[in-house]
């Protein structure tokens, strides 16, 4: 459905369903162009609904069904019992209580929404969150509307494989030969949480023994090609389950477990209840065609669905503006399992710098929104870091404040006390109050203001009392709709470091490390006994999301890479100091100077690359500089040209000067062994390859030898892929197209490695220029329907080809504008996350603004936008 003033929803206007669902029974004939849908509901007044005693008309969500007939307890309803609406159907009824019949036709193979039920590769599947189910049938498509359901598929006998949630109950064939298959899920569910799987399928198979013995059996479902991928999302789930009972003590629930790799998905995974349903990128791994990052990605990814059978099935949303309940507290779950799968450090610094460059540009841009949103149009654009990311930041913080055990007893009674039930993010932070004692009255802020605090930290010690004092300042900007806001609880981590290194003890205990709760906009901390003048390190671990300003001095920041216990801050005040460098020169550039690079950058990473103790996946993220996107989110005005004159010049100065000691490590890293996904083997992988791009940055011919000698070696995706974007990067134009020409032919079976390929070359710096974008959307293997292929090239080009699409005569912008036109047709989900790059238009130059704008009003200007698309220009073009 189409709407140019889409209807805005607003929090404040929830109210209770007037009808509730008990049992939900669904027949499903399937067909390309004709499926046919019956549903049997039991329904019921709902005694919490507020009203009087007339009994209110029953509203049904339905989009783009063709409806033929329905029933009440057995009658068909004349015309006059119902009126079909745009987005659904009005009934009168005259019962409390009664059965609702009704027939629906939808066309599968027609569907290019990804949303309801939809044809992949010729598989039937369905993706209903947030709002897909309403696209089945007609239903009250809400959260709060849980269901028992029993499903019956129907098809025909080139469909082997009928799925879905819950146990199979029975089977069968059909008179005129169709196979037949009925689920039952015994669990109450909304509707958002239906699945539905049908194709000629292979699956693995293995089992799980629960931590009360019972028997669970696994199936990972794929197409026959991809069958050998499976092995290690099947055991990324087995860790997941031992992780949740020893962590949490959530025992898995029914007697199957099932994940389904479909190639057509529009997010990366969904967590239906027992019948998991996953874009094929984000479970399919092999060492020959997946690298490290894709191993770790699945394994998050698996994880990640797979917690939510507690914390979003077994207790879900009242309503979608409580998103965050399920999606931030899983987002801090998985991360917590990566961190103990894999380094710690290195989870954390990830995630904080998505953190960084993403989310807090949605902090400051027109769809700034709380953790939990006061309103939306569409709720789709609502599936963000927002609520993602920065609500995991928010469900980190209470773990931090309460501690380990405060937070295990909080989970354990939100648990307890909701199962079955959809609830609030008020409900889980009173669980966590009441399971403590504690008072998280104020903290509640974080769910309802939006925007990035900022901490302002000044300090001052006195060498006679020998008391140190920090003076912290919090400050929340304005966004849109909110300003003035008031001051939050962050929980701030600390340590004060000696000049031997060593954190000093902040009290008679002992303790070297201590919280400090800022709850007022201004606040003093005073510490005693400190003999000497301490160097803090601040905000360990990330302890809060907010940026934070201190007045560290390079030597200051040198002193923390070599010295700070934490990781993080070692990792941060090496990022601080490259930031403070890039941004100098970047000064230096637009006024036309010499550029010279910093003594103080070099003797900091050198230091660093030297450090064989340690963790070398921390060594590998050190030498990492800031990219062209942190640049601009860190920084104030974007100044494309600058930052991409100042980020290659130091790139190119330390390649050179550290030459020696990159080849060393090189050197001692690149030896040939089985490929293993383990930390360990990871980490060094990573620093090698990190020393490999560098050393290609020289553009010393022996060097770029040495990536054609691994590309070569061909035994691991991770080390060719890696030895490839160097190629293509460093290397001479004519020898890198050859090698592309040469990967294509090796892999053009197989869709991930290629969708690898695809975006190599399209967020390339050198070689993803406009044309060959243009290009790459002509091969054979694009497709403009499938969501992962638009990411790898269009998405490629405009999110992380900073210096293609940043082109000085805006033919990027004018590109993507094109591009979101056209799939906002197809697909609106994609096309409203796809134009981000151009709602930034704010932060460029005043030229470059000019062009982006301009290129965000084509889109508004061109014709009858979808609600996704509608909602997310019109807040960034709003004055």
């Amino acid at each position: 459905m189409k709407d140019t003033q889409p209807r805005t929803i607003y929090l404040k206007d929830y109210r209770a369903p007037e009808y509730l669902v008990d049992r939900t029974e669904l027949t499903f004939d399937l067909d390309p162009h004709a499926t046919l849908v019956k549903s049997r509901l039991s329904v019921r007044r709902n005694p919490d609904a507020n009203g009087t005693d007339t009994l209110p008309a029953l509203w049904l969500d339905g989009v783009d069904l063709e409806l033929l007939s329905i029933a009440i307890d057995g009658e068909l309803l004349p015309a006059h019992r119902y009126t079909e609406k745009p987005g659904g159907l009005l009934l009168n009824v005259d019962k409390s209580a009664f059965v609702l019949e009704v027939q629906t036709r939808i066309a599968p193979e027609a569907n290019t929404s990804l949303e309801g039920l939809y044809l992949s590769n010729g598989m039937y599947c369905t993706q209903c969150e947030a709002e897909g189910f309403r696209k089945i049938t007609f239903y009250p498509d809400r959260p709060d509307v849980m269901s028992v359901f029993t499903t019956t598929i129907v098809a025909p006998a080139n469909y082997p494989v009928l799925l879905s949630n819950g146990n199979k109950i029975d089977s069968g064939t059909t008179a005129d030969g169709r196979l037949t298959v009925t689920w039952e899920d015994p669990f109450a569910k909304p509707s958002y949480l239906f699945a539905l799987v049908a194709g000629d399928l292979q699956f693995v198979e293995d089992r799980f023994i629960t931590c009360s013995g019972r028997e669970v059996t696994l199936q990972l479902y794929t197409e026959p090609k991809n069958i050998g991928k499976c092995e290690h999302a099947m055991t990324s789930l087995k860790h997941s389950m031992k992780w949740d009972e020893e962590v949490y003590g959530r025992e898995y629930d029914l007697d199957i477990f099932m994940i389904v790799a479909v190639d057509h998905f529009n997010m990366g995974a969904m967590e239906n209840k027992g019948l998991n349903i996953f874009n094929s990128a984000c479970v399919l791994a092999s060492p020959e065609t997946a690298t490290d990052a894709a191993f770790q990605r699945i394994e998050a990814i698996v994880a990640h669905e797979y917690f939510h059978n507690w914390s979003g099935n077994r207790v879900t949303c009242r309503d979608w503006f409580q998103l965050s309940l399920k999606e931030g507290f899983t987002v801090f779950r998985d991360a917590e399992f990566s961190a103990d799968m894999n380094s710690r450090a290195v989870k954390r610094i990830e995630d904080v710098t998505l953190l960084r460059t993403a989310q807090f540009a949605e902090d400051a841009g027109p769809m700034a929104h709380p953790v939990r949103p006061d309103s939306y149009m569409e709720i789709s654009n609502f599936y963000t870091l927002t609520v993602y990311e920065k609500g995991a930041e928010v469900v980190r913080m209470i773990h931090t404040i309460l501690g380990a055990e405060g937070f295990r007893r909080g989970s354990d009674l939100y648990f307890e006390r909701h199962d079955g039930q959809a609830v609030t993010c008020e409900d889980f932070i009173v669980a966590m109050e009441d399971a403590n004692g504690a008072d998280l009255q104020q903290f509640r802020r974080w769910y309802s203001q939006a925007g990035t605090p900022v901490l302002d930290v000044e300090d001052t010690y006195d060498m006679e009392t020998q008391e140190y004092r920090l003076t912290i300042r919090q400050h929340t900007p304005d966004s849109p709709g909110q300003v003035d806001k008031l001051p939050l609880h962050i929980p701030v981590s600390i340590a004060l470091l000696g000049r031997s290194g060593s954190a000093l003890p902040l009290d008679s205990s002992g303790e070297v490390e201590c919280v400090l709760h800022v709850t007022e906009p201004c606040q003093e901390f005073v510490f005693g006994n400190i003999p000497e003048r301490p160097l803090p390190s601040l905000l360990r671990g990330f302890s809060a999301p907010v940026k934070l300003r201190y007045g560290y001095g390079v030597e200051q920041l040198l002193f923390l890479m070599r010295h700070d216990s934490d990781p993080f801050n070692q990792w941060d005040a090496g990022q601080r100091l490259a930031f403070d460098a890039l941004s100098s020169l970047q000064q230096a550039y637009r006024n036309g100077t010499e550029l010279e690079l910093p003594e103080s950058l070099i003797d900091g990473l050198s230091a660093v690359l030297e450090n064989t103790r340690l963790d070398p996946a921390l060594v590998a993220k050190m030498l990492a500089l800031p990219s062209a996107q942190e640049l601009t989110e860190q920084g104030g005005e974007i100044d494309a040209p600058a930052i991409i004159a100042a980020r290659n010049f130091v790139r190119d100065g330390v390649a050179k000067t550290l030459k020696p000691q990159f080849r060393a490590r090189y050197e001692a890293l690149n030896v040939q062994k089985p490929y293993c996904p383990t930390a360990s083997d990871i980490a060094e992988r990573s620093l090698k390859n990190t020393c490999l791009s560098y050393l290609c940055a020289t553009g010393d011919q022996e060097m770029l030898a040495l990536a054609e000698a691994q590309l070569a070696r061909d035994d691991n995706m991770t080390d060719s892929a890696a030895a490839l974007a160097a190629l293509v990067e460093f290397g001479p134009a004519d020898k890198a197209q050859a090698h592309l020409d040469a990967f294509y032919r090796q892999w053009q079976q197989d869709t991930q490695v290629v969708e690898t390929w695809f975006g190599l070359q399209s967020s390339s710096p050198t070689f993803g220029t406009l044309d060959r974008v243009r290009a790459l959307m002509q091969h054979s293997a694009f497709e403009f329907k499938n969501p992962n292929k638009v990411r790898a090239v269009i998405g490629g080009f405009a999110m992380r080809n900073f210096a293609q699409f940043h082109a000085p005569d805006g033919s990027g912008y004018a590109f993507l504008a094109e591009q979101v036109i056209a799939l906002d047709k197809l697909n609106p989900q994609i096309a409203a996350r796809i134009v981000t790059p151009l709602t930034r238009w704010r932060k460029y130059r005043a030229e470059e603004s000019t062009q982006v704008q301009a290129a965000l009003k084509t889109v508004r200007e061109s014709g009858e936008l979808s609600r996704d698309l509608y909602e997310v220009v019109s807040k960034s073009l709003a004055d």
